[in-house]
């Protein structure tokens, strides 16, 4: 089970931490950051590169562990995330963590922090002084999604793991229902232009079942069956974008219990005061200033230095 310190940072397991310790995860909490109204806290990151390494070893194997309570996994979820999305910005802190850890994880840790710094590429380091005008709900349960992964594969060819981490990057497996800026909409974010093609869009562009089909027929539409790097331009033209999802998506194909962490990471947004998190319930009908929603939404504000 979870354990959580006392205020600070708890010390945690050792790097050479074996699956069968994998219950007995400790996360560090600061314990007078505020929570949420649902009791969470935003996770915290230790100091020091050895106990940060020995850390993400327990959560990387105990997201994976069929025997970790299910009640558990969104918090090590969580927990995984902050912790790639500290150390992908910050090389210096990186590095001296990622050489502490064995092998097997320290190509995993490799993955996900390329991933996360194409986005930042993407980005160009640009914070915005307002929040969107979004809700972030409760996504399908992973079992339903996988469904529906596996389902579109294997009646397209795409593979299910590159459809998941398409949906993860554009909504957060279905947790951001809002529109974007281009009037992109529903869990895969597809333009009703784009929905309305033939053969494309079937049913309800906010369902998640219809959009992850149409997702899969339109990678296929774009050439992803010869070369998804091709199919994956055609969903949105950036080379940054296709190489993070193919990041994402080979951390699945090489465990496909990688998914179950991968489900439960959280709605983050890069602003000018920070990495803020927005919590399921987050809900805003127009755009908002940021400090106007930390004043009211303090535990949105990451306690990381």
């Amino acid at each position: 089970m979870l354990r959580n310190p006392q205020p600070g940072v708890g010390s945690g397991p050792a790097v050479g931490i074996q699956p069968a310790a994998a219950a007995t995860v400790t996360l560090p909490v600061k314990a007078e950051h505020p929570a949420t109204l649902s009791g969470r806290r935003y996770p915290l990151i230790p100091e020091s590169a050895a106990e940060t390494a020995a850390l993400l070893v327990a959560v990387e194997i105990a997201l994976r562990d069929p025997a970790t309570p299910p009640d558990e996994l969104p918090e090590l979820g969580h927990q995984q995330q902050v912790i790639y999305r500290v150390l992908s910005a910050d090389p210096g802190r990186a590095d001296p963590v990622v050489a502490l850890l064995p092998p097997r994880w320290r190509s995993v840790a490799q993955r996900h922090l390329a991933a996360r710094r194409e986005f930042l590429r993407m980005s160009r380091g640009r914070g915005p002084s307002t929040l969107p005008a979004w809700r972030i709900i409760q996504p399908e349960p992973a079992e339903q999604l996988l469904s529906h992964y596996r389902k579109a594969e294997a009646a397209t060819g795409i593979e299910w793991e590159v459809l998941a981490a398409v949906n993860l990057v554009e909504t957060g497996m279905g947790r951001i229902d809002g529109v974007s800026v281009a009037n992109a909409q529903g869990p895969m974010q597809f333009l009703p232009t784009t929905w309305a093609e033939a053969g494309i869009g079937k049913g309800d562009i906010r369902n998640p079942e219809d959009a992850i089909q149409a997702a899969a027929r339109y990678l296929v539409r774009r050439g992803g069956l010869k070369d998804i790097r091709r199919g994956l331009w055609g969903y949105n033209n950036s080379d940054y974008y296709g190489r993070a999802v193919l990041l994402y998506a080979s951390l699945m194909k090489e465990d496909p219990r990688a998914y179950y962490g991968l489900y439960h990471w959280e709605i983050h947004f890069n602003a000018n005061a920070g990495d803020l998190w927005l919590p399921v319930g987050y809900s805003q009908l127009r755009s908002i200033d940021v400090q106007d929603y930390l004043r009211t939404n303090p535990s949105s504000r990451s306690p990381n230095r």
